[in-house]
C-alpha cells in the first residue's frame, strides 16, 4: 500500500493529471468557441447557419458531416493555440538557453589525463604528456 502511496503523490503523475484536466476544460472551451462563434461566422460566409445540422442519406443511412466540420475546426483552432502558445515559445526558451558546445570547437581532450585542452597544443597543460 506504501508504494501504491508514493506512485499516487509521485510529482510528474500529479502534474499530467493537472494538465490533463487543464487540457479537458481548455478544449470545451474552444469546442464552445467553435460552435458558437467560428462555425456561425464561417456558415455566414458560405450561407448555411449551422454546420451540425448537414447530413447526407445513403440507403438509409444518415451521414452527419456537419459535426465533423464542427469537430475539425476544433481541432484545427486548439492545434494552432498550442502551437502558438506553448510549443514555439518553449523552442525559442530552450534555443536562447542552449548549452551545447558550437560546432567548430577549439578545443580536444588528452588523452592522458582527459582535460580539456587547445586543438593546437603539442603538450597538454595539467599532465604536461605530449599529445599528438
Amino acid at each position: 500500500m506504501k508504494d501504491f502511496r508514493q506512485f499516487l503523490l509521485r510529482g510528474n503523475l500529479v502534474d499530467m493529471a493537472v494538465g490533463i484536466v487543464i487540457g479537458v476544460a481548455f478544449a470545451a472551451v474552444v469546442t464552445a468557441l467553435v460552435t458558437d462563434l467560428l462555425t456561425p461566422l464561417i456558415a455566414a460566409i458560405a450561407g448555411k447557419h449551422d454546420f451540425s445540422s448537414l447530413h447526407f442519406t445513403i440507403n438509409h443511412s444518415t451521414f452527419l458531416y456537419g459535426s465533423f466540420v464542427n469537430a475539425l475546426i476544433s481541432f484545427v483552432t486548439i492545434a494552432a493555440v498550442v502551437f502558438f502558445a506553448v510549443v514555439r515559445p518553449v523552442n525559442a526558451l530552450m534555443a536562447r538557453r542552449r548549452t551545447d558546445p558550437p560546432v567548430d570547437t577549439t578545443v580536444k581532450q588528452c588523452p592522458e589525463c582527459l582535460s580539456q585542452i587547445p586543438v593546437a597544443a603539442r603538450r597538454c597543460a595539467f599532465c604536461t604528456q605530449a599529445v599528438a
